[in-house]
């Protein structure tokens, strides 16, 4: 992939993460100031993930059509348009149709970016390639936050900024020149449909599991960790400041560990940094009256399983045929959306029922489980070789 179009793509995605990492402070704030019931603010914010599930079986079929360029264009001017209308309104429904929009353009240009970069990487490279991808958009995840306290100044102001900056980057996928998954498939059946979604399963299941993983964990950890840590007697900055290791563990191995996955195999990495963040954790649930330990273990975990995601596209993409990778990307994408909306839930069930349990212990015994698939069933041959 030529050098010029590879950072347009990244640039975008930095964008789109830096607007998703924005909106979930931002919009809880803002309701939480307006006496908006705890419950309600958290299903609002599920708006995002629902629409990525409600458009994920009607995207395939436009990008092969269509072509990669298209898709990224609609996508990122419907995250637009909905940024640029959350100021004119202010009501909770209303706001959540526009999360839900915003869902489905992120991932119209998630889909089309990340089916892009892994169909025209070379074998050798596409660990790092998509690790840089996860790492921008984990920086732009991690920044967006920092917007939450332009409300001081106007309510609208961070909106019509972000809204501004997704412009600037959208205007650059002009400059690029579109191009085409392999069409070697039929696409306009509804059976043709099933049947690609079968084959791809059959190749690749063990790939969509770190992905599924990764949105579990992390919308757990954001979501269920701060009850629990608060129950436990922790302060409401030291949450923040032991969920923000995690985030910075996070973003700055994303990139030794593609470099790493493309030497020695994606599955060997992978099953190496589940069973340590496994360990991670399991050591966090001894050490939880002990601070620093704990937040030195997070930043350990961080650095680990934040790398679940990319590693998990890098490896479907090592089993699936080309001609099925954007299939195998939309599969990831539904994975991840899967276990972003049963994290919280789940996480909060164990809270309530397992109270004599340490809630680290709920994540080391699904990274545990996570790392045995992967080493039991993960060494199925490479289907472009089938």
């Amino acid at each position: 992939m030529e050098n010029k179009k590879f950072w347009i793509l990244i640039t975008i995605i930095s964008i789109s993460g830096f607007s998703q990492g924005m909106l979930l402070p931002l919009i809880s704030v803002i309701f939480e100031s307006d006496g908006i019931p705890s419950t309600l603010n958290g299903l609002n914010a599920v708006g995002l993930y629902i629409g990525i599930l409600l458009i994920s079986p009607f995207m395939e079929y436009p990008l092969r059509k269509f072509g990669y360029k298209p898709a990224i264009l609609v996508g990122g001017l419907t995250v637009i348009t909905a940024l640029t209308l959350f100021p004119l309104w202010k009501s909770f429904w209303f706001w959540f149709c526009l999360r839900l929009l915003i869902g489905i353009g992120d991932h119209s240009l998630h889909f089309a970016t990340q089916t892009w970069i892994t169909s025209q990487s070379e074998e050798a490279k596409r660990g790092k390639n998509i690790s840089l991808y996860g790492l921008f958009f984990g920086i732009g995840f991690a920044v967006g936050p920092m917007l939450t306290p332009l409300i001081k100044i106007n309510e609208s102001f961070p909106f019509i900024l972000s809204s501004f900056l997704c412009l600037c980057a959208w205007i650059f996928v002009f400059f690029i020149q579109n191009d085409f998954p392999q069409q070697t498939i039929e696409i306009n059946t509804f059976k043709e449909t099933i049947k690609r979604f079968s084959r791809t399963m059959k190749y690749a299941w063990v790939a969509f599991l770190p992905p599924l993983a990764y949105g579990f964990l992390e919308s757990s950890l954001n979501s269920s960790f701060p009850i629990y840590g608060l129950r436990i007697g922790m302060g409401v900055v030291h949450i923040s400041f032991l969920l923000t290791s995690f985030a910075i563990g996070a973003i700055v191995f994303q990139l030794p560990l593609g470099i790493l996955s493309d030497k020695y195999g994606r599955r060997k990495i992978l099953i190496i940094i589940l069973f340590v963040g496994f360990f991670c954790f399991l050591t966090a649930s001894l050490f939880e009256d002990f601070l620093p330990i704990i937040c030195l273990l997070l930043f350990l975990a961080g650095m680990n399983v934040g790398s679940t995601f990319s590693l998990g596209v890098s490896y479907m993409t090592d089993l699936v045929p080309t001609n099925l990778l954007p299939t195998g990307n939309l599969l990831c994408g539904i994975a991840f959306s899967i276990g972003s909306l049963t994290g919280p839930y789940l996480g909060g069930l164990f809270i309530q029922f397992f109270k004599e349990f340490s809630y680290f212990l709920f994540i080391s015994s699904i990274l545990f489980i996570l790392s045995l698939i992967l080493f039991f069933f993960g060494k199925q041959g490479l289907a472009k070789t089938h």
